[in-house]
């Protein structure tokens, strides 16, 4: 059995991302700019960590993306309460993939405004949001690449 790593300072207790995002977004661009996300992902080295099929993780990423920026409880409906940080722990986060997966997200983001309909305003709320929730997902104090 592996040691578990755990956060210094627990989960995060900034705000949820603006609800802004949703009212501009809407789902469409929201599930959008998370299958771009995704395929970024794919290219990247922690493509191993996903499943065989990255259409079914984008979903559901989408799906609690909607919910956290204002929209309806999607994920909650399908899959109940978040629990991310238990839905992560099969899979071994440090610091580096952590670091991927954030470089891959905020790549994406570069276009989200012209593309999806991000509101520019509140980019930068967004990605401390992405850095608080992914330093969460953290459960181990290496990596696995």
């Amino acid at each position: 059995m592996r040691d578990i790593h755990v956060p210094q300072g627990g989960p995060p207790q900034g705000p949820l991302p603006s609800r802004e995002i949703y009212a501009s977004m809407g789902e469409a661009g929201i599930f959008a700019l998370c299958a771009d996300f995704y395929a970024a992902l794919e290219q990247s080295s922690i493509r191993p960590m996903f499943q065989n099929e990255m259409g079914e993780g984008s979903k559901k990423l989408a799906m609690f993306l909607v919910s956290a920026c204002g929209g309806p409880p999607l994920f909650q409906n399908a899959f109940g309460p978040p629990r991310m940080r238990a839905r992560h722990l099969p899979f071994v986060i440090g610091p580096l993939e952590r670091q991927v997966w954030l470089d891959c997200f905020f790549k994406v983001l570069e276009e989200a405004p012209q593309k999806y309909a991000f509101p520019s305003a509140c980019m930068e709320d967004f990605k401390q949001y992405l850095i608080g929730f992914s330093a969460w997902m953290v459960n181990s104090a290496g990596s696995a690449a």
